[in-house]
């Protein structure tokens, strides 16, 4: 460990002149409003005879023809260079439905692509962006994780992907194994389109491992006339630790849409779990109307279903729910659950990916395996209405069992808020989470804790530390770190007592993703860490605390991550993400953040909220990239301590087949 110089101090609430964190400019004068408006000459009654006409036929094709309208202002935000103007509105509102909205599937929105990309990017900039120790393929586009499982000391991960282009389609079966979850190994494609039910793609599936030890998969394929259907797999070599060779069952598929389940509303299938009267259950994604639903299966052998006549679970008005996941949780214990484990000490946790808002959401509650009916503990707090399992770029989460350290593991994947014609240059799309394990938190009792497996620590090499920093109003101190790139960072912050004692604000609401961002200054907040930031800060990602006290004396915390400064590039999604977070009383506040190149995860709290941040820096890359910290409150100093390693790279190369 080194002993820690940080660079001096600057107290940017005293400087001359004041150097705030980077806000949004002013906006562009109004042209109605402009000079040079109001000495225009007068209009002829002819010409807006004429003009109404034209404007009345033109309203006339536009429905007859809605899309235009969005393809126009998609290519108005692409060819503008106000970063502001492109981050102010929503994406939803600029960009056409996902390119597979036909089928179901992709989640990356299709910016149409042009012979050239909105930004000038550079070979550097594109390859300073390819992480260092997340998991993702060589090239080409991936998106789910799928079937995760451990066998005979190997870790798989199945994952969807393009062999032919970083863009989605085609999907196949990835497949990697590692013996710690950090160093993969690429193997031959495990399933590939080729059947008449998943000719257009072998979608997302689960494994289930039986108690004699045999692995079935069950994964949803998209036939030949776009219908959604469930499909049989398993390996044909239970004795090959590296799982090279995968039969599909010869009479697949083994289950289609029911009726009164739309053809492409029926997908991913849960890894399955044995009930008390010895039948096995799955729980399969779909919708009625408006309501999201998880339909319940059994069977006793993965080749006949019976469909129960009552869901899972259902949600009014939450839309299509796919990449379901449901697994028990100890209430008391340390350790995670098989996926069949039930009985006193014990809460069911139920996750759905929101098709209509692209988010995970998840709840807890307990679960009747008599009625195989899931009751959450708080309604309002229910799944895709209440909490989210990471308020960042992260979907299409899924978790197993790994059985050689009686623990849950989590994966999700991180999509691009990019151009597609910049992931054509960049040769790729897509990464997945570092995997996170997954555990009740005894201390609030309303929530689960994800945290990075410990396996990630094995990277950490040169540290860093610093101790009881002061932070006054407005200040802002680099860490004198050399290389920033690829980081693990653990962080506390203290607000001074006496001083938070006596500060309230007469509007104490608060919500991250409307706010100004890190550069939006409150009494008690923000303060946090600044990563993948350069030394004149035109590039920074913000990850804050900011504390929002009511005159009445109660106060919330929130964590956010700020992107609306993280990249000089106007072709790149730049929203501010986050959400409350629980403190107890006697916690310090506190964070640890992963960055690796242009994705940082950052975890509040020990793990009770969680963010992903997808960057795309042009200025903070390589030895540019700077770290920080910053106090942008107006009334509060905070002292703040802070311990980081700079990571090596992971392993992730092909299978050594010759060797």
């Amino acid at each position: 460990m080194d002993t820690y110089h940080f660079l001096p101090t600057h107290d940017l609430e005293h400087a001359s002149p004041y150097t705030s964190l980077p806000g949004n400019p002013r906006p562009h004068p109004d042209p109605v409003s402009s000079p040079s408006s109001t000495h225009r000459r007068p209009i002829k009654i002819v010409s807006t005879i004429f003009l109404s006409t034209l404007i009345f036929s033109f309203f006339i094709f536009l429905l007859v023809n809605p899309n235009i309208i969005v393809r126009k202002q998609v290519a108005s935000s692409k060819n503008s260079n106000d970063d502001d103007h492109n981050t102010s509105k929503s994406p939803e509102m600029l960009e056409p439905p996902s390119r597979g909205v036909a089928q179901g599937v992709s989640e990356k929105r299709f910016r149409q692509a042009t012979a050239e990309p909105a930004y000038p990017w550079t070979n550097d900039m594109l390859s300073w962006q390819r992480t260092s120790f997340h998991f993702q393929p060589q090239e080409n586009w991936m998106n789910d994780p799928n079937g995760p499982l451990f066998h005979m000391g190997w870790y798989h991960l199945f994952y969807q992907y393009n062999p032919d282009s970083a863009i989605w389609g085609n999907i196949t079966w990835g497949h990697a194994i590692s013996t710690d979850l950090i160093n993969w190994l690429h193997l031959p494609f495990a399933m590939q389109p080729d059947q008449w039910y998943d000719i257009n793609g072998v979608w997302t599936g689960s494994a289930t491992i039986l108690p004699d030890g045999k692995i079935v998969m069950l994964y949803t394929g998209d036939t030949d006339d776009l219908v959604q259907v469930q499909n049989l797999a398993y390996p044909a070599n239970l004795s090959d630790p590296l799982l090279l060779d995968w039969i599909k069952y010869p009479d697949n598929p083994v289950m289609f849409p029911p009726p009164g389940i739309g053809s492409t509303d029926f997908r991913d299938p849960t890894t399955a779990w044995i009930g008390p009267d010895g039948k096995w259950r799955i729980t399969i994604g779909s919708k009625v109307n408006k309501t999201g639903i998880s339909l319940m299966y059994k069977t006793t052998d993965f080749i006949s279903y019976e469909l129960l006549d009552d869901f899972l679970h259902e949600v009014p008005g939450t839309g299509m729910w796919e990449c379901v996941d449901f697994y028990p949780i100890s209430v008391t214990g340390e350790n995670g659950l098989d996926t069949s484990v039930n009985g006193p000490g014990v809460k069911h946790v139920l996750k759905s990916s929101l098709d209509d808002d692209k988010h995970d959401y998840y709840a807890l509650g307990t679960y009747d395996p008599i009625k195989d009916k899931w009751t959450p503990d708080n309604p309002e707090l229910d799944v895709g209405i209440g909490l989210r399992l990471d308020y960042g770029k992260y979907y299409a989460s899924k978790t197993f069992y790994d059985q050689e350290k009686e623990r849950r593991l989590l994966w999700g994947w991180i999509g691009e808020t990019d151009s597609e014609t910049t992931d054509l240059l960049k040769g790729w799309a897509s990464v997945q989470t570092i995997p996170r394990t997954v555990v009740f938190d005894k201390k609030t009792g309303t929530n689960i804790l994800q945290w990075p497996v410990k396996e990630v620590e094995s990277l950490r090499s040169r540290s860093y530390e610093i101790d009881d920093v002061e932070l006054k109003p407005g200040s802002l101190v680099p860490l004198k770190i050399s290389s920033a790139a690829q980081l693990d960072i653990v962080a506390t912050f203290e607000v001074n007592e006496e001083a938070f004692k006596g500060k309230f604000e007469a509007n104490a609401s608060y919500n991250c993703t409307a706010s100004a961002g890190a550069a939006g200054r409150g009494i008690l907040g923000p303060f946090g860490i600044l990563v993948l930031a350069d030394d004149p800060l035109s590039e920074l990602t913000p990850v804050y605390f900011y504390i929002a006290k009511g005159v009445d004396g109660s106060s919330k915390t929130y964590f956010c991550a700020d992107q609306s400064r993280s990249s000089t590039a106007s072709d790149v999604g730049k929203g501010v993400y986050g959400s409350d977070v629980p403190v107890l009383h006697g916690e310090k506040l506190s964070m640890r953040l992963l960055v690796d190149h242009s994705i940082v995860e950052s975890f509040a709290q020990g793990g009770r909220t969680v963010i992903t941040s997808r960057v795309y820096p042009t200025r903070a890359i390589y030895s540019a990239a700077r770290v920080f910290l910053f106090n942008n409150a107006t009334g509060v100093s905070v002292t703040a301590s802070v311990k980081a390693w700079q990571m090596a790279s992971a392993t992730l190369k092909p299978f050594p087949f010759d060797q």
